[in-house]
C-alpha cells in the first residue's frame, strides 16, 4: 500500500545512440515508439526516452511520483535540467513529481530520461568483476504515474527500526522488550484499510523514539558519502555521468532535508561537472557556500596509495587544493582515501605539508591476515609526521543507516574508552548512487534513542574537532599502512605501470630543462597552461582502480590514450626547451654533441652519439650536475670492459668493478665484488633465474596473488636461443639469449655491462600469452639480514626478510619503487629496475614481480608484447654509501644528447645546481605556482640521516625563502645566499621547497 493509484505511461518514444550526448544534442533527435517491458541496448549505449505526462485531475492535494524501473542507470531531464538520478541498485526508483498537486500546477508535462546502457557496476558477465558482455540488453521494466503514500511509507520505517531493535539488542536488553511491545501496539492499533488510524500509529512509534541517551552514550557523526570510482569496471566518460546522477540526487535530498551533510571527494570529478553539468555545479557551490556538500581529500583523485612517485603525490595535492580554494573558496583539511591498496608511509609528511592534519580510510578493514589494531590513531610517517587518523569503524564507506550499521560501529570500535566519537558513512558507493531519503528518515529517527548510540548529521571538521579536544589516551602507528591484500595490484597491467614510470620522469625533466630554458633566455615561453594539462592526465591514471591496473579493458586503453598524448607533447615540450637552452651555438654541429644531465649529481656514462655520417657511436661522457657538457670524443674508461667465452659456453664480464659470469641459458653463476673481494650469489645457487608460478587468486583476479602461488615455483630452464656475444667490450659489453616461457611466450633478453658502470644490466622483451601465470626473476644472494629495504616516495622503508609472525609473512609480496637492497654490514645486493613495483625477498633470495596474467575484469591483461629493464648491483658498505639511490635514478633519468639543431656550444659545461651531500636530492625545479619571478626548487634527503649541507646555484638568484607544498612563502623563513650558496639543514627524510627569486622578472 506503499503507493496507491497508478497510471501506466504508454507514451513513450526513444532514441538509441553509441554515443554519450548532450541533452541539446538528444532533444533534436527522431524518437521512436518503445513500451514498457522491452529492451535496448547494447552494452555502452544510451537510450534517450520521452515521456509525454498527464497526471489525472482529481489526483489533486496528493504526493505524485514517477516510478522508473529500468536495468542500467538513469537520469530523469526536467526543463533542460538533469534533476534526479535513477538506479535500481541504489534504490532509487522514482522521482517526485509534486509533493501535494495543486490544481494550479500544468498537469501536462515533458521529461526525458537518459539511460545508459550500463549499471552501478558496469556490466560484469555474469559475475560483477568479470569482463564486461559487450552485447547486454536492458529492460524497461516499470513506467508509470503514482500517488505516494506518505503515511504508509512513515510506518514502514517506523516498523523496520524497531523490529531491527527488538532483534539486534537482545533478550537481555529492556529496549529490545519495548521496541518489540511497541510494534506490537501498533500492530493492534493500525486498520489498513482505515488510513484513519495511521497518525496515532506513528505517534506510538514516535513515543518510542522520543526516549532520550544518557550523556556517556558513544556519538556517531554521520555523513552522507558516495564513492564514485573514477574508473573502474566502467570507463572515464560514464564517471562523468556517474558524478552528475548522483550529486544532483543529493542536491534534491539537500532541498528536503535541511539537517542532511554530504562530503564528496575528487577535484577530477568537480571539474567534469562543472564542464559539462554547469547548472547542477552551480547548486554543488551553493550547497557548498552553507556547509552542506563538502569538499574533501583535497587530491585530483584518489589516487593508488602505494605507487605514484613522492612528486606525482604532491601534485595531486596541489592540483586537488588548489582547485578546491579556487571553486569553494578555501583548502581541504582531511585527506579522504577510503578505498585504496595500501598507504604509503611518507604520506603523512606530504600530508602536512599540504595544509591536511586529518585522515579518513577504512581499507585495512580489508586485511586478509591480521586484524589492525586501532580505528582512531595517530599515524606517523618515516619523517616522523603524525596525522590524526580514522578509520570508521563500521569498515565501511557505504553504510544503509541501519540499527545494524549504528550497533556495529560501537561494538567494532576500538578504541572504547579512550575515546567516544566515530564516524559513519551512509550511501551507495563505488558507483555512486549515494544516500537516499530512507537512510535520512531512519538517521532522523535514531539520532538520540535510549540503546542506540547518539547519532548526528556531521561534518568531518566536527568529527575531528571531538577528537582532538582530547588525544591524550590516543596510540600511534609509525610506518607503512599495508594492506595484507591486492598484493597483485603491483604488477598487474605492465604497460599501465611502465607508462607511469616513463610520464612521471619525462614530466620531470620537461619542468627542469623549462624552468633553466626561461632563466637563460627571458624570451621563452614557459608552457604551464600544458604542463597543468599533462600533469592532470597523468594524476586522474593514478586513479586506485587504474594504476594497480584492476580496471576493464576500455579503461586501459583510456589511459594508454592518455599516456601517448602525454608523452608525444612532453617530447615535444623538451625539445622545444632545449632548443632554447641551447639556442646560440655557432659553427659546424659535425661531431660534436650536447649531453644533459637532469639529475643533481655528476654523471660518468656511456651514451649513444650521433656520430658522422647519422652514424650511432658508443661514448663515455661526464656530465655536471642539472647541466650539460659539449662532447666531441669519448673518455677513456679506468678499466675497459672484457668479455671471455668459457670452455663450457659460459661467458664471463668484467670491468675493473665486477666479473659476472653468465651460463649458456642466462644465469649468473658469479657476480665478484673485484675492489672487496666478495662472491654476491650464493653457492650453488643462479642469479637472474627466471621462474614461474600458477596464480589463481580466491576471487579478485587483477587485485590478488595469495601466499600459495609460492609453493608452485618453476624455474625456467628452456633454451630458444642459446647464450651469445653481441658486444665484446671496450665501453660495453653484451650478451644475448632466448628462453622459453612455454609453447606461446618467450623471453629475449640482453645482459650489459658498461664500462665504470656499477651494475649489472638485463633489457628484457617477453612475449607474453599465459593465463593465470606470475613471472618473476630472482637473485639469492650471499648477504644475510634480518630486513631489506625498499625505496619509497622520497625515501625508504625496512620490511622484514623472515616469516616469525603473522604480520610478517603477510607481507610475502610487497612494493618498492626504483629499488631494493638487501644488506649485511659491510656488504649488500641492490635489485634496480625503470619500471617495475612488485617485489619481495625472503630470507636471502631477492624477487622483483615481472608480469602477472589475471582473466578478470580484464581477459586480456598484460597479453602482448613487453619490454623493460632491471639491474643488479653489488657493493660495498651500506647502499647510501654505495650510490644505489643515485644508480637507480640514473636508470631512470637518462642522459639526454641534444638534438642536431641545438647541439650547443662548441666547448664547456655549465652546472644550474650542485650539492656536495650525497644524502640529499634535489628532485624538481619548475616554475613557481601564481609568479612571474622565481622558481620552485624542492629536495629531499634520502638517506635517513640529519644533514646541513650547500645548495650551490649558477643561476641570478636574489632571494630565497622555504615554502610549503603548496608553495605558500612565509616572509620570516628568508634563507641567507652566500657566494651562491643557500645552507640547508634537513632532518631524516625531510621534504624541503625553497621559491628562489631571480633577479630579472621571468614571463
Amino acid at each position: 500500500r506503499l503507493y496507491g493509484a497508478s497510471f501506466p505511461l504508454d507514451s513513450l518514444t526513444c532514441f538509441l545512440t553509441p554515443d554519450r550526448i548532450s541533452y541539446e544534442e538528444a532533444i533534436k533527435q527522431e524518437f521512436k515508439p518503445f513500451k514498457v517491458g522491452q529492451s535496448f541496448g547494447p552494452t555502452w549505449w544510451t537510450c534517450w526516452f520521452r515521456l509525454e505526462i498527464s497526471i489525472p485531475k482529481d489526483w489533486s492535494g496528493k504526493e505524485v511520483h514517477l516510478v522508473w524501473e529500468s536495468d542500467g542507470e538513469g537520469m530523469v531531464w526536467r526543463d533542460r535540467q538533469p534533476v534526479q538520478g535513477l538506479a535500481t541498485e541504489g534504490k532509487k526508483t522514482s522521482y517526485i513529481l509534486s509533493e501535494s498537486l495543486n490544481p494550479e500546477e500544468p498537469h501536462s508535462l515533458t521529461f526525458y530520461v537518459e539511460q545508459a546502457g550500463n549499471g552501478l557496476f558496469g556490466a560484469g558477465d555474469g559475475s560483477m568483476i568479470a569482463p564486461p558482455d559487450p552485447n547486454k540488453s536492458f529492460t524497461l521494466h516499470k513506467a508509470e504515474l503514482v500517488i505516494f503514500n506518505k503515511d504508509v511509507y512513515e510506518l514502514l520505517v517506523d516498523f523496520e527500526i524497531l523490529i531491527d531493535i527488538a532483534k539486534l539488542l537482545g533478550e537481555d536488553n529492556q529496549r529490545s522488550f519495548q521496541a518489540l511491545y511497541t510494534a506490537n501496539q501498533m500492530v493492534n492499533m493500525c486498520d489498513v484499510i482505515d488510513p484513519s488510524t495511521f497518525p496515532a500509529v506513528h505517534e506510538l512509534a514516535r513515543a518510542f523514539f522520543a526516549q532520550k541517551n544518557g550523556d556517556s552514550q558513544h556519538t556517531i557523526h554521520a555523513m552522507g558519502h558516495c564513492h564514485i570510482d573514477t574508473a573502474w569496471l566502467w570507463p572515464y566518460a560514464e564517471t562523468i555521468r556517474k558524478c552528475a546522477r548522483s550529486w544532483v540526487t543529493v542536491i534534491r535530498l539537500m532541498e528536503k532535508n535541511p539537517n542532511f551533510i554530504f562530503t564528496c571527494s575528487q577535484a577530477q570529478q568537480f571539474e567534469w561537472v562543472r564542464t559539462r553539468y554547469p547548472g547542477l555545479y552551480a547548486e554543488i557551490q551553493d550547497y557548498a557556500r552553507q556547509g552542506r556538500f563538502i569538499p574533501v581529500g583535497g587530491t585530483w583523485v584518489e589516487m593508488d596509495g602505494n605507487l605514484p612517485s613522492g612528486e606525482a603525490m604532491v601534485r595531486q595535492f596541489l592540483q586537488g587544493q588548489r582547485f578546491f580554494k579556487k571553486e569553494f573558496g578555501k583548502y581541504c583539511t582531511e585527506f579522504w582515501l577510503p578505498d585504496t591498496f595500501g598507504y604509503s608511509a611518507q604520506l603523512p609528511q606530504i600530508m602536512q605539508g599540504c595544509g591536511i592534519k586529518r585522515f579518513l580510510t577504512q581499507k585495512l578493514s580489508w586485511n586478509l591476515v591480521n586484524t589492525f589494531p586501532h580505528h582512531t590513531f595517530f599515524w606517523e610517517g618515516i619523517d616522523g609526521s603524525r596525522v590524526l587518523t580514522h578509520f570508521p569503524p563500521g569498515d565501511s564507506y557505504e553504510m544503509k543507516s541501519k540499527v545494524e550499521d549504528l550497533l556495529k560501529t560501537v561494538k567494532n570500535h576500538k578504541e572504547k574508552g579512550r575515546l567516544n566519537h566515530s564516524t559513519l558513512l551512509f550511501g551507495f558507493g563505488d558507483g555512486g548512487a549515494g544516500p537516499t531519503q530512507l537512510h535520512l528518515d531512519r538517521m532522523q529517527r535514531m539520532q538520540d534513542v535510549d540503546g542506540l548510540p547518539r547519532t548526528q548529521q556531521s561534518t568531518p571538521d566536527s568529527f575531528f574537532s571531538a577528537v582532538e579536544a582530547d588525544t591524550s589516551l590516543l596510540c600511534a602507528w609509525k610506518g607503512e599502512l599495508f594492506l595484507e591484500l591486492h598484493n597483485g595490484s603491483y604488477t598487474s597491467q605492465a604497460q599501465i605501470k611502465k607508462q607511469n614510470r616513463k610520464c612521471e620522469c619525462i614530466l620531470h625533466d620537461v619542468e627542469m630543462v623549462s624552468g633553466l630554458a626561461l632563466v637563460q633566455k627571458r624570451t621563452f615561453q614557459y608552457p604551464s597552461a600544458k604542463l597543468q594539462h599533462l600533469w592532470r592526465l597523468l594524476l586522474v591514471n593514478q586513479f586506485h582502480d587504474v594504476l594497480p591496473g584492476s580496471c576493464i579493458q576500455m579503461v586501459v586503453e583510456d589511459a594508454l590514450k592518455y599516456y601517448e598524448e602525454l608523452r608525444n607533447s612532453s617530447t615535444q615540450l623538451l625539445k622545444d626547451a632545449m632548443l632554447s637552452l641551447f639556442q646560440g651555438s655557432s659553427g659546424s654541429t659535425e661531431g660534436r654533441n650536447t649531453v644533459l644531465n637532469t639529475l643533481s649529481w655528476e654523471r660518468t656514462e656511456v651514451v649513444s652519439l650521433q656520430g658522422p655520417g647519422q652514424k650511432k657511436t658508443l661514448a663515455l661522457v661526464k656530465v655536471p650536475s642539472i647541466g650539460y657538457t659539449t662532447v666531441t670524443e669519448s673518455l677513456k674508461p679506468t678499466f675497459p670492459v672484457t668479455v671471455t667465452k668459457q670452455a663450457d659456453g659460459s661467458v664471463s664480464m668484467e670491468n675493473g668493478i665486477l666479473r659476472a659470469i653468465i651460463d649458456p641459458i642466462g644465469r649468473i653463476t658469479s657476480l665478484y665484488l673485484l675492489d672487496c673481494k666478495r662472491e654476491a650469489i650464493s653457492e650453488g645457487c643462479y642469479g637472474n633465474q627466471f621462474v614461474i608460478f600458477d596464480d589463481i587468486p580466491l576471487y579478485w583476479d587483477a587485485w590478488d596473488v595469495m601466499d600459495y602461488h609460492l609453493e608452485t615455483r618453476k624455474p625456467l630452464m628452456e633454451t630458444l636461443n642459446p647464450l651469445e656475444i653481441v658486444s665484446s667490450g671496450g665501453l660495453r659489453g653484451c650478451l644475448k639469449f632466448s628462453i622459453r616461457i612455454s609453447k606461446v611466450s618467450v623471453i629475449h633478453q640482453e645482459v650489459i655491462l658498461d664500462a665504470m658502470c656499477p651494475y649489472l644490466k638485463f633489457k628484457t622483451e617477453v612475449e607474453w600469452h599465459e593465463a593465470h601465470k606470475f613471472l618473476k626473476v630472482e637473485f639469492p644472494v650471499r648477504v644475510h639480514s634480518m630486513n631489506s629495504t625498499y625505496e619509497i616516495q622520497f625515501g625508504h622503508l625496512q620490511r622484514p626478510t623472515h616469516w616469525n609472525t603473522s604480520w610478517d609473512w603477510a607481507r610475502y609480496e610487497v612494493w618498492g619503487h626504483k629499488w631494493s637492497d638487501l644488506s649485511e654490514h659491510g656488504f649488500g645486493v641492490a635489485l634496480l629496475n625503470d619500471c617495475k613495483y612488485g617485489c619481495s625477498a625472503h630470507q636471502n633470495v631477492m624477487r622483483l614481480s615481472l608480469l602477472r596474467a589475471p582473466k578478470s575484469p580484464d581477459s586480456n591483461a598484460d597479453i602482448g608484447h613487453h619490454q623493460f629493464t632491471y639491474a643488479v648491483q653489488p657493493h660495498a658498505g651500506c647502499f647510501q654509501e654505495a650510490g644505489v639511490i643515485q644508480c637507480a635514478y640514473n636508470m631512470n633519468f637518462p642522459l639526454h644528447i641534444a638534438p642536431l639543431e641545438c647541439a650547443g656550444p662548441e666547448v664547456g659545461s655549465w652546472s644550474a645546481f650542485s650539492l656536495p651531500s650525497p644524502a640529499v636530492v634535489l628532485e624538481t625545479i619548475k616554475l613557481a605556482e601564481d609568479r612571474s619571478d622565481a622558481l620552485l626548487v624542492r629536495l629531499y634527503e634520502s638517506h635517513g640521516s640529519t644533514v646541513v649541507t650547500q645548495l650551490h646555484t649558477s643561476l641570478p638568484v636574489k632571494e630565497a625563502f622555504l615554502c610549503d607544498l603548496l608553495e605558500h612563502t612565509d616572509p620570516s623563513k628568508a634563507l641567507p645566499i652566500s657566494d651562491s650558496s643557500i645552507e640547508l639543514s634537513f632532518t631524516p627524510f625531510q621534504i624541503l621547497s625553497l621559491i628562489l627569486f631571480l633577479n630579472e622578472a621571468l614571463n
